[in-house]
Parts: structure tokens; C-alpha cells; sequence
């Protein structure tokens, strides 16, 4: 048995720094999509439909990216993609800043936009429409597979717990599915209308509220409750 229950902590205390590594990550981007840390409402917004009175190039820029170069540099890429994003200014004002602050990552890391290139610029220099129906596609049949896999060990594992009736425990062990599901069709619905944007957030919380609950239940019977019998077991031979 303690082999099992110590396989199982392993699991739980990985999988729970995985789950504030992945809150850490969505702080520094989608957090900072509206150029405040913090998720917000308009993050979710930004980062799925668009911020439609600008580009993705300035949102980037007076959020994410807001450090990556001076203030004055900023306003000039800006400047340049709310007026068009002439080639003939790109090549002689815009891609010296480019190629001085941006080409260290955009040009060597194969996830990001090649920025150095007129073509990739100028297209994230038009209005910014949220995510792309391909990006959203991939990113959502990979959180569909691969956090379904954590919750089902999850709830494996909280499916030995004792003290609860079956039914209680059984919702337990559904819900973060069905938030999980209820977050990833919020992306695409705030995609067609900003509304939904706080089912995202609805949908995350709850289905890491869930996955918590789960957890630290398991944790405290595996290793705490028993502790907690046996000092009760000792007080009653005592008396």
C-alpha cells in the first residue's frame, strides 16, 4: 500500500506545480493583453475576439511586448501600422527596430512570427481579429486531450477517497470535465461575441477549484487521516 499511496503524491504534488506553472503562464499572456498584469475580462476579450480599434501589433505592444523596446520606438511601429504598413517606411525606419529588439526571439524560435519578414509584420499590423480559427483549433485539441488525461488520474485517484456518498463524489469527478469543456467552447464562442469572455474565466476557475478540492482530499486521507486514527486509537487504549 505505500508504494501505491506514494506513487500517487508523487502524481498529485507534479501535477499541481503543473497546474500553477499553467496559471503563471496564462498571467504573463493572456494577463497581459489589455498592457496590465492581472486577468481581466477585456484580457480574455483581447485575446479571443480582438481588440478591433487596433492591430495585434499594438495590443502586443502596450501589453506583452510593451518592455521589449522603448516607448518611443513603440509609438513608432504603432504609428506606422495605423497608417497602412508602408513597405518603403518599413525597410528604412521600421525594420531597424525590428531587427534590433524583436529578431533575438521572433527570428530564432520557431512558435513565434517571423517579425523580421514584411509579410508576417504586415499582416499582425492589420486589425487586430483575436485568434486565428487554425490557432484555436490546435491549441484546443490539445488542451481537450491532454488536461482530460490529468483530470482522469485525478479523479482516479479521488475516486478511493472514503466519507463521501457516491453521487457527491461522482459529481466531483465529472465536474472539471464539464468545465474544461465549458472553458475551451467559451474560447470560441468570445471569438464570435465578447460576451461569453466570462464563461472563460468561469470555466477555468471552476474546473481548477474542482481539480484542488480532489487533491488536497486525496493528500490529507492518504497521509494525514490516518495519522489522526492512530492518535485516536492510542487515546482510547489510554483511557
Amino acid at each position: 500500500m505505500l508504494p501505491i499511496k506514494v506513487l500517487f503524491t508523487g502524481y498529485i504534488f507534479v501535477v499541481g506545480l503543473g497546474l500553477m506553472m499553467a496559471g503563471a503562464q496564462i498571467m504573463l499572456t493572456h494577463g497581459m493583453a489589455d498592457g496590465k498584469f492581472g486577468l481581466s475580462v477585456d484580457d480574455i476579450v483581447y485575446s479571443y475576439y480582438g481588440n478591433r480599434t487596433g492591430s495585434k501589433l499594438e495590443s502586443k505592444l502596450n501589453g506583452s511586448m510593451k518592455d521589449k523596446a522603448t516607448p518611443e520606438e513603440n509609438l513608432t511601429l504603432i504609428k506606422w501600422a495605423r497608417t497602412g504598413a508602408d513597405e518603403a517606411q518599413w525597410k528604412s525606419t521600421i525594420k531597424p527596430i525590428v531587427d534590433a529588439k524583436c529578431a533575438m526571439c521572433h527570428a530564432n524560435i520557431p512558435t513565434l512570427p517571423n517579425v523580421t519578414q514584411y509579410d508576417v509584420i504586415h499582416e499582425i499590423a492589420q486589425v487586430d481579429q483575436g485568434a486565428e480559427i487554425g490557432s484555436l483549433t490546435r491549441v484546443s485539441h490539445i488542451h481537450l486531450f491532454g488536461i482530460s488525461f490529468i483530470f482522469f488520474f485525478i479523479g482516479l485517484i479521488f475516486s478511493m477517497a472514503v466519507g463521501f456518498k457516491p453521487w457527491i463524489k461522482a459529481t466531483i469527478i465529472f465536474v472539471p470535465f464539464a468545465f474544461l469543456v465549458l472553458d475551451i467552447a467559451s474560447w470560441w464562442l468570445t471569438k464570435m461575441n465578447p460576451n461569453f469572455a466570462y464563461f472563460v474565466i468561469v470555466g477555468g476557475f471552476g474546473y481548477s477549484l474542482a481539480a484542488s478540492i480532489m487533491l488536497f482530499t486525496s493528500l490529507y486521507q492518504m497521509w494525514i487521516m490516518p495519522l489522526r486514527g492512530q492518535k485516536s486509537d492510542e487515546n482510547t487504549w489510554q483511557g
